[in-house]
């Protein structure tokens, strides 16, 4: 028996409620009332074999609250003449409301509505796509608002998040809501007060003017004679934020970056060199140092897919960059130390930036030639082989005199 319950009747209108469209409807007027519910009905032949079954759903059809129902009059040969539904429709919002047991969280959006009008009108398309998120978020309205309004009468202010001066909001509460605070403040905001360029919740500050916490980048000089720090001796773990990095002039000739923090700390002696600790894709603190490109730059990443797909990125900074103990020669040594790279990190596109011979092994490793999901991390590398690569490596010399400044 396929024909609609009263619970199939529901299920109807509360779609419409999963949709955003009541809601919408509760503001404007984009359902048109009465609005027609699907039905199904018993056949003629249903009155005959299944009279009592028939009769049975009709009471249930009747006693549906909140539809308005059409009737049709049927002279059946067998049963005589019969009265059964023929449409059910929903004659308001109030009564579609009703049905769904929503009435209450409708004319709390029509409150939150009433409220953003008057305030912040520019929102209103964003409640309108978005009805059921701005439902979610009614507790946290005022504040949101507020937030709009101080970055409002402050475009672009200058200061961390931490000085948002608004009641009942924290740094923690902004960075909670960056995503609904990002689709508003794109909306509410003058053009000139939103730098584009920046995206993504963890460009939050930089999109809409507040300062960011510096990146750090943390090196170690790799000769001794390339400076001194008071109080360091030998070869200093050094932290500093990008801007310093930045102003750094080092008579540096070669620059090794390595994502490995043992690595990085084991990196043993070379001339008029420093090694860097990585940062995976974030190469952006890196590429304001400018210094760095009148250095030869060697990278030294894990030996699979995602280890090529940083070494590419990192070269859309440098292109000069070379590729470090990441060859076929270096992964052969080693197989007694190969691992299996994680599926959800595996790239599996062509990278544009890597050598041929790059390419040829970011191949074979994509494409599971050698070995399916074929890995040698970094650190398990032998140190042995690493003090017998460094001495060949070519030199590209820079003026001399500089100075940590």
């Amino acid at each position: 028996m396929n024909w609609t319950t009263p619970a199939d009747l529901k299920k109807q209108v509360q779609r419409l409620w999963d949709r955003g469209d009541l809601l919408r409807a509760a503001v404007s007027d984009t359902v048109s009332w009465p609005l027609r519910l699907t039905l199904k009905t018993p056949s003629a032949a249903d009155l005959s074999s299944r009279f009592e079954a028939v009769r049975d759903w009709v009471r249930t059809i009747t006693e549906t609250p909140h539809v308005r129902i059409d009737w049709r009059d049927w002279n059946h040969r067998v049963q005589g003449m019969q009265r059964l539904p023929a449409a059910i429709h929903i004659d308001t919002l109030h009564d579609a409301l009703t049905l769904t047991g929503k009435l209450r969280q409708a004319q709390c959006f029509e409150a939150l509505w009433q409220q953003t009008a008057t305030g912040q009108p520019a929102l209103l398309a964003w409640m309108s796509r978005r009805p059921l998120q701005a439902l979610e978020l009614a507790d946290q309205w005022d504040r949101l608002l507020a937030i709009v309004a101080w970055l409002q009468a402050r475009p672009r202010p200058g200061v961390y998040l931490r000085q948002v001066d608004v009641p009942g909001v924290d740094s923690k509460f902004i960075e909670n809501h960056r995503g609904v605070l990002t689709e508003w403040l794109n909306l509410a905001l003058p053009p000139e007060a939103i730098d584009t360029q920046a995206s993504g919740a963890a460009q939050f500050a930089r999109r809409f003017g507040f300062l960011d916490k510096p990146v750090r980048i943390r090196f170690r000089p790799l000769d001794p004679s390339l400076f001194h720090l008071p109080g360091c001796a030998g070869l200093p773990d050094i932290t500093l934020d990008e801007s310093s990095f930045a102003a750094l002039t080092l008579p540096v000739e070669r620059v090794f970056i390595t994502e490995n923090e043992t690595n990085f700390l084991a990196f043993p002696a070379a001339d008029r060199a420093i090694v860097i600790f990585g940062a995976g894709y974030g190469w952006e603190a890196l590429a304001r140092a400018a210094w760095l490109h009148r250095c030869r730059l060697h990278y030294w990443g894990d030996i699979d897919t995602h280890g090529f797909a940083i070494l590419d990125s990192l070269r859309a900074h440098f292109p000069h960059t070379d590729s470090f103990l990441m060859d076929s020669r270096t992964l052969m040594a080693h197989r007694s130390q190969w691992g299996d790279e994680p599926p959800g990190k595996r790239h599996k596109h062509p990278l544009p930036r890597l050598t041929d011979q790059e390419a040829r092994l970011y191949d074979d490793l994509r494409l599971d030639r050698i070995r399916p999901h074929l890995r040698l991390e970094q650190e398990r590398v032998g140190f042995s082989w690493l003090n017998e690569q460094l001495p060949g490596l070519p030199r590209q010399c820079v003026d001399d005199g500089a100075q940590l400044n």
